[in-house]
């Protein structure tokens, strides 16, 4: 009876070793919208790195469609959640905090010293004194300029208003259009209306207004298009732009019909590759508006969270301590020529990147853009009505009107 005994309590305690081992690896489930090609193979990369650290956690990954991941993740979060999702931060992070379906993770913030060392995203991952994800890379909005251009008419970069508006009116006498853009995509439209909000009213009346606690037909909101005005008037504006999607409207850059193009650095690839080198391709920051408003500027910040529901937790949190390092987020932006959160990551060495880095480094805030910033209805709206009045300055009376309609219908 004693050689059984101890036979039973040896199969016992092997069946558990067993079941810890099983419970301690697991399977680490992650939901990515990561599916452009060069950001799909950087975050492929990140969860690579990751596996070959924690060689005990089976990880999964699941990379789906953009746009059908926009519309699909509030479902999975609710019925079948992963335990990591891809995801961004402020205004598009509220909902599903609010809903109580992305977990708290203050404590891994707290633990690593993030508060630190993802300084310049904290803010906009923090909501009622807690964190909710972890920023692993943003990427800088800025006017990429045809500097050959610019020297042989003598224009100098804007940095005010009067200077740009004056830089335009040269380009367009001497045959030039002086701002490409394609708003087939209608995205485009939003850059130029955010850009205008930040430096006609600030950082904080934007916010105010992509939340829908301002009315369309404010002033304040009037005076953002009295200064678009200056610029869809007078024709600066490639013609025909609803025809072309942004990529499309590249070569007028490259050919030398277009002088400037306000962009995010996603752009500078195909500039690149289209023959765009450093003697005729510059960057600058968008001009300033109303004297001495504290600049801010557009940094989409792209996040990873985990769901409430989630079963993996433990490895999870794992799975975001490993993101939020610096070595980390630097090869996955080196991959993908955006800009790691981390402020400890070595400094970019390309010269549009480590422009715009220095420029986030002295931003006084950083919007999302507006399609991240405003609920999905209202920007969607807001795009079109951007759109229309593009091709139509007239109509922006009308357009106003009608996305205070919907201001008043979505956030009521």
């Amino acid at each position: 009876m004693k050689i059984i005994d101890k036979t039973r309590i040896a199969t016992v305690s092997l069946l558990l070793a067993a079941a810890m081992s099983c419970a301690h690896a697991g399977t680490l489930v992650i939901n990515s919208n990561a599916s452009d090609t060069s950001v799909k193979a950087a975050f492929d990369a990140v969860v690579k790195g990751f596996s070959a650290e924690n060689p005990d956690v089976d990880v999964k990954l699941n990379t789906f469609d953009n746009e059908g991941y926009k519309t699909s993740i509030r479902n999975f979060l609710s019925a079948e959640p992963p335990d990591v999702v891809t995801w961004y931060a402020g205004h598009r992070m509220a909902p599903f905090v609010n809903a109580g379906l992305f977990d708290d993770v203050s404590d891994i913030w707290a633990k690593n010293g993030l508060d630190q060392t993802l300084k310049s995203a904290a803010p906009a991952m923090t909501l009622n004194g807690k964190k909710w994800g972890i920023p692993y890379t943003y990427y800088a909005w800025g006017i990429y300029y045809r500097k050959d251009l610019f020297a042989k008419l003598g224009i100098q970069p804007p940095t005010t208003w009067k200077e740009l508006l004056d830089a335009c009116a040269k380009l367009k006498a001497n045959g030039i259009t002086p701002i490409a853009i394609g708003t087939k995509q209608t995205w485009t439209t939003a850059s130029w209306f955010d850009y205008l909000d930040l430096r006609v009213n600030g950082y904080a009346f934007h916010m105010d207004l992509t939340s829908g606690k301002v009315p369309y037909t404010e002033k304040r909101v009037e005076a953002v298009f009295d200064r678009w005005d200056e610029l869809t008037k007078p024709g600066y504006f490639l013609a025909n732009h609803a025809s072309y999607t942004w990529e499309e409207a590249v070569p007028a850059l490259v050919k030398g019909e277009a002088a400037m193009y306000l962009m995010g650095t996603f752009a500078v690839a195909p500039m690149k590759q289209a023959g765009l080198d450093e003697n005729k391709l510059g960057f600058m920051p968008f001009p300033a508006i109303t004297p001495n408003l504290p600049r801010a500027e557009e940094a989409p910040i792209e996040t990873v969270h985990i769901p409430a529901k989630a079963k993996n937790k433990v490895d999870a949190r794992r799975f975001l301590t490993y993101m939020s390092r610096a070595d980390v987020q630097a090869k996955f932006g080196a991959m993908t020529e955006e800009l790691p959160v981390n402020r400890n990551a070595p400094p970019p060495t390309d010269p549009y990147l480590k422009a715009g880095a220095a420029m986030l480094s002295d931003a006084a805030g950083l919007s999302q853009f507006y399609d991240r910033d405003a609920q999905a209805e209202m920007a969607k709206a807001g795009m079109d009505g951007f759109q229309r009045y593009m091709l139509q300055p007239d109509s922006r009376e009308a357009v106003l009107t009608r996305l205070e309609q919907v201001r008043q219908r979505v956030y009521k």
